[in-house]
């Protein structure tokens, strides 16, 4: 046992599951699909033995699993679904609904490749292609960040400056399926940070209201309006969030982002989820050789962390953005946003995009080295193409 609870060896699903019981959700949706099966499997279980209580839905589709969510937030439920890949897009229709309708769903993805072709393993292409949809982004690097985050998740959703869903994301079996020694605080704990959820964005007899209602022209723009103003009003919660959490259950995350030896770095990697961990190795090997090279976690895509990430690499000399992602026929959609962002830092300094990962494919120690001499070697000069498949043609036909 430790102070906070107790140490277990799980995977990031399990871990995912944990956390979704500390939290005491009314109303979970499942449906399942690879490779997020395990985490509603696992509340299944719960619910079996008694250890969670919420009314456990299993339906016909994801369509259905979020439509479920949205008609129990809309009574003032605190509620749960998970999905991933050709999942998260049947889902589409339904994310907007419950962003619009400013309900603070909680969903678990687990990103994986889209089709076609057919693939089962690791990319970050499903969630990324909806960072428009207005939920909040979250990105996590290992089962304990997992765990922690969806407990975090739910009080940056029900907050009343944000009312926005929250969808927590996890690599493919790189970290649904992989098992780490976690720490499970007690549920004591986790209910003095998480109180009942309250609202009054609900349908009730006492104070009846419109939801989910047309808007005209002369409306829709400032609907619009108040939901981007909520994304970046959730910086600041989810800073609030996240020193709370750490102040009462001993873990800090950094907030909308982490950085590991950045300070004085004149080449920093830009990173999302798990492959953090392999390019902070590479960082301490090339930092014992007398290089200066630093990593930043991207941790949010929404909100994006503008004004961090441009104080953390003016004095870099070049960047480069590591992503398991292409919008087809320009360049990664993380890369669009880094180089935006950094577009008013009034430097000259080269940013590439770095695509590998792509379906699953191995990201190495060489391979994550061999990007930092590509930004040695960009630092002075200015390439053509600042968009890289890294190992493309490897153990292709």
């Amino acid at each position: 046992m430790t102070a906070n609870g107790s140490r277990v060896f799980v995977s990031g699903n399990d871990a995912v599951a944990l956390g979704v019981r500390l939290a005491r959700p009314h109303v979970i949706a499942a449906y399942p699909i690879t490779p997020q099966t395990a985490v509603v499997e696992r509340l299944a279980e719960m619910v079996e033995d008694g250890s969670l209580r919420t009314e456990y839905l299993h339906v016909e589709s994801e369509h259905s699993a979020l439509s479920a969510c949205i008609g129990a937030s809309a009574v003032g439920a605190r509620t749960f679904t998970a999905t991933s890949s050709q999942g998260l897009l049947y889902m589409v229709e339904c994310m907007h609904y419950a962003s619009g309708g400013r309900f603070p769903v909680v969903m678990m993805n687990a990103n994986r490749s889209l089709a076609l072709p057919w693939n089962i393993y690791n990319d970050q292409r499903d969630s990324l292609s909806q960072l428009d949809s207005g939920w909040i982004q979250v990105y996590v690097e290992d089962a304990q960040e997992a765990l922690d985050m969806i407990i975090q998740a739910f009080a940056i959703a029900e907050n009343e400056k944000v009312l926005t869903p929250v969808m927590v994301n996890l690599d493919g079996f790189v970290l649904t399926h992989t098992y780490e020694l976690v720490e499970v605080p007690t549920q004591e704990a986790v209910d003095r940070f998480l109180p009942p959820f309250k609202t009054t964005n609900k349908m009730s007899f006492e104070a009846p209201k419109n939801m989910a209602f047309t808007a005209t022209p002369a409306h829709y723009t400032e609907f619009k309006f108040q939901q981007h103003q909520a994304i970046l009003d959730a910086a600041t919660v989810i800073a609030d969030v996240d020193h709370s959490f750490g102040e009462q259950l001993g873990r800090y995350y950094g907030g909308l982002l982490d950085a590991y030896r950045v300070e004085d770095a004149e080449f920093v990697l830009i990173t999302l989820g798990s492959v953090t961990g392999t390019a902070r190795v590479v960082v301490d090997q090339l930092r014992a050789e007398g290089r200066k090279v630093g990593v930043i976690k991207l941790r949010y895509l929404r909100p994006f962390p503008v004004e961090e990430l441009r104080s953390l690499t003016r004095n870099a000399w070049a960047l480069g953005v590591l992503e398991k992602n292409i919008s087809i026929g320009y360049e990664g959609t993380v890369f669009t946003n880094v180089r935006s962002a950094l577009s008013q830092n009034g430097t000259t300094q080269e940013i590439l995009n770095f695509v590998a990962g792509l379906g699953g494919r191995d990201i190495s120690r060489g391979d994550i080295a061999q990007m930092f001499e590509r930004l040695s070697s960009v630092a002075t000069t200015h390439p053509a193409n600042r968009v890289i498949f890294v190992n493309l043609g490897v153990e292709t036909a």
